[in-house]
């Protein structure tokens, strides 16, 4: 603890310098992240040294083969960097700053070949990859144009079904009144045609004249006439024939005074219900 302590005061004030060292908390785990953003710092400072060494050695070597050219122009060649024409000076630059451009060692055809053939392949590479990339995005425009296209036939669908579902509980919530109002209504007329009869009860009519016998003797004239038909028709087969017209008569009176006789029967026991007292006064219905 001791040790680190020391060297990371040692290392703030060399970071600082003459500048007052800010304030900090000296318990563990501030002095273990100061001491270990020293050792960094002093690893990152070892490497830039190791670095601005190797550009030093570089430079003395760039220099050394720039004299030596300087020097193989001059003497061999009797040719001098001033004695050159603007365009030579121009192309030399050129072909340095090539040389720099593409990180070769010198000038010469061998080292200039090598270098361009990995910078095409380079742009080769990154052309394919562009297209990769391009063909990528088409493909994830063409998902979320189908994606898009998606939500609004959903918010459609959504906004359909909302409004038929609306339309529907306006039609649920009428056939509910509907089905409350008559039942109230069947509730009202129940209890009117029991107070009807109860009234005519009363009053001395047979029991044969309530609504459920009128209603009983109707289904059985309905059920006679309808019997009637298939007689009838019959009757009309038999009509074709020569026997005994005599007999044929005879049926046809009796038939006849039968359905008579029942008609009689249910037109009296109608008029007899028209000529009883009137029904008792209307409950007035909510």
């Amino acid at each position: 603890m001791e040790e680190k302590l020391s060297k990371v005061a040692l290392w703030l004030k060399k970071t600082f310098g003459d500048q007052p060292i800010p304030p900090y908390e000296a318990d563990a785990r501030t002095v273990d992240i100061l001491y270990e953003l020293a050792e960094r710092n002093e690893s990152r400072n070892a490497d830039v040294m190791l670095l601005i060494e190797d550009m030093k050695q570089k430079t003395e070597e760039y220099e050394s083969d720039g004299n030596y050219l300087q020097s193989l122009l001059t003497e061999s060649l009797n040719l001098s960097l001033t004695g050159l024409s603007k365009a030579s000076a121009g192309y030399l630059n050129i072909l340095v700053d090539s040389a720099v451009a593409l990180e070769t060692k010198d000038t010469s055809l061998a080292s200039f070949i090598p270098a361009v053939n990995d910078l095409t392949s380079d742009l080769y590479a990154a052309e394919s990859r562009n297209r990769g990339l391009e063909q990528e995005l088409t493909n994830l425009r063409k998902k979320l144009t189908s994606a898009l296209v998606l939500e609004k036939r959903l918010q459609d669908d959504l906004k359909n079904t909302e409004e038929r579902l609306a339309v529907e509980k306006a039609k649920t919530d009428s056939r509910t009144q509907n089905m409350k109002f008559l039942k109230d209504k069947s509730e009202d007329f129940k209890f009117r045609i029991q107070a009807a009869e109860e009234q005519l009860s009363a009053s001395g009519m047979e029991a044969s004249l309530t609504h459920e016998s009128l209603v009983s003797l109707s289904e059985k004239l309905a059920e006679l006439k309808k019997q009637a038909v298939p007689l009838k028709q019959k009757l009309d087969a038999y009509l074709d024939l020569t026997p005994s017209p005599s007999l044929v008569r005879v049926k046809i009176e009796e038939a006849k005074r039968e359905l008579d006789a029942l008609e009689a029967e249910f037109s009296t026991k109608m008029d007899m219900m028209a000529l009883s007292e009137p029904l008792p006064s209307k409950r007035r219905f909510t």
